[in-house]
């Protein structure tokens, strides 16, 4: 285009021959005579239409693309799969000539669509205390000095704008339950719907229109704190625009640089805070003031959280003969007499507790560890196991999990071993924990091992006066005044050596 412009000024203005314009632009005079009778400013080139290796192909790929467009977010296959498959069919072409297609087919399908470019939208308005949005996201950060992958858990208010953010390991039913407990808490209360996507902790199947199969724990959840959950139409995330622009806008206030934390607890009170702290400094847009002030208007409006949700996963699981029950590729010791018997775990985000009969029989903090080339762990408590080794003492010397005893029972053990009886001698020793105290046994153990007199009774006889109230020092007893004696008696054995000094004897 500036080269036809330097053409039309020699001619036109400077009124050069087309001989000398030719001589200057080394192009033909022919050339130049057909840009200057042009009537456009702009030259218009044709491009050639030339055989494609994609022509075959066209048909198949434009029903590839508008299946995908069908399909949910993640579910799609990105350009490069598209290509892939086109090369197994026989395509030889380039993946560049595949990508320009795609974009071209896009184009004119948004024309068909009258979407207009990027999409046309209407703003929404939401009255205080109406509802909420909640998104997950993806996200990374330093914990204990390993860099992590992270299950962000948005939430924020439709009206005020006030957001918090959560993050877990996995996106799992007990992550969710419990961001929204965290969440209720922080925002002073629980508006009257929830605006979610179709995730599948929460829809089971997505039917017509807003037709879902809602998920029974999920729902459990909506009836707990009695607001109604709406979700929006399969890959529509503008119509929760607040929470997916507070997704976006989190990245670099929250995860830039990356955060560092000694835990995930630790994390997530870094994040409770720097979120409270952010209301005050974001101006609230439509509203005169920040998000705090508006959101010190909507918290009248919200009703009362009550009760924090009880928002555990309850699996069925049978114990296996080595008293251990697994989960997530891990697996925990549960008490000697509930071998080979079906038990239920409820699974919280950072702990589970195993339930039998009705009854709560034991309790383990949750592994997570979502590297699959690491083999599973397992997780021993030596007391599960006592009644066991009651019957098989000798089972104590090479059990996994007596392998991390008390350090006074493991030097007991040491010594003991090198008697006989005293495997079964360390059992019964081991088994006082049963009807007694175990910080009790244990300082009666360590003071028989200071006093070098490492038996079974002598420890019995030390943990007897422990706990025997007779034994505790006595407290002074204060006579009221009437009763006090002018000389209170003083004992004075030395009374009694001196008799036994005298030679005096009975006749």
């Amino acid at each position: 285009m500036a080269f036809l412009s330097v053409i039309r000024r020699w001619h036109h203005r400077d009124h050069l021959s087309i001989r000398e314009i030719a001589r200057r632009t080394g192009l033909s005079r022919n050339t130049i005579r057909k840009y200057l009778r042009s009537d456009t400013i702009e030259p218009q080139f044709r491009v050639p239409e030339r055989p494609s290796k994609l022509d075959p192909y066209t048909e198949r790929l434009s029903l590839w693309l508008k299946r995908e467009m069908g399909r949910p977010r993640k579910q799609k296959r990105t350009i490069k799969q598209l290509h892939a498959d086109l090369v197994s069919l026989g395509y030889e072409g380039s993946y560049g000539r595949v990508a320009a297609f795609a974009r071209a087919w896009h184009e004119d399908y948004r024309r068909q669509q009258h979407l207009g470019g990027r999409g046309t939208f209407v703003p929404l308005s939401f009255a205080p205390g109406e509802a909420f949005q909640f998104d997950w996201s993806e996200d990374w950060a330093i914990i204990a000095g390993v860099r992590t992958k992270l299950q962000v858990a948005h939430f924020k208010l439709a009206y005020s704008r006030a957001f918090l953010v959560r993050a877990y390991l996995l996106q799992t039913h007990e992550m969710l339950f419990d961001a929204h407990n965290h969440a209720f808490r922080v925002l002073g209360g629980v508006p009257r719907r929830g605006i979610y996507d179709n995730m599948r902790t929460a829809v089971d199947k997505v039917g017509r229109g807003k037709e879902r199969s809602v998920n029974a724990r999920f729902q459990t959840l909506v009836s707990h704190y009695l607001f109604e959950a709406e979700f929006c139409n399969p890959a529509a995330g503008w119509e929760k625009g607040q929470v997916e622009k507070n997704v976006r806008d989190a990245r670099h206030r929250l995860w830039q640089p990356t955060p560092q934390a000694e835990s995930l607890d630790a994390l997530n009170r870094w994040l409770e805070a720097r979120c409270k702290a952010l209301w005050h400094e974001i101006p609230h847009g439509t509203e005169v003031g920040s998000v705090a002030d508006a959101w010190a208007d909507e918290v009248e409006s919200l009703m009362p959280a009550g009760r924090p949700f009880d928002g555990f996963v309850e699996y069925g699981k049978r114990v296996s003969p080595t008293c251990l029950v697994h989960l997530e590729r891990n697996r925990y010791s549960v008490p000697a007499s509930f071998a080979n018997r079906p038990v239920s775990l409820r699974v919280y985000p950072d702990r589970f507790l195993v339930v039998a009969e009705g009854a709560v029989i034991c309790e383990h903090q949750r592994i997570i560890d979502r590297s699959h080339d690491r083999p599973g762990r397992t997780v021993y408590d030596w007391r599960h196991y006592l009644a066991v080794v009651q019957r098989k003492p000798g089972a104590l010397r090479n059990g996994a999990p007596f392998l991390d005893l008390p350090e006074a029972f493991r030097k007991l053990q040491q010594h003991l071993m090198g008697h006989a009886g005293g495997d079964r001698e360390m059992v019964e020793i081991l088994a006082l924990i049963l009807h007694h105290d175990e910080q009790a046994v244990l300082t009666a153990v360590a003071m028989a091992l200071d006093a070098g007199v490492p038996t079974k009774t002598h420890i019995l006889n030390l943990l007897y006066r422990l706990l025997d109230p007779k034994q505790a020092p006595a407290l002074p007893v204060r006579a009221p005044q009437a009763l006090r004696l002018v000389s209170e008696p003083v004992a004075d054995v030395e009374r009694y050596d001196a008799l036994c000094r005298e030679s005096r004897h009975a006749s």
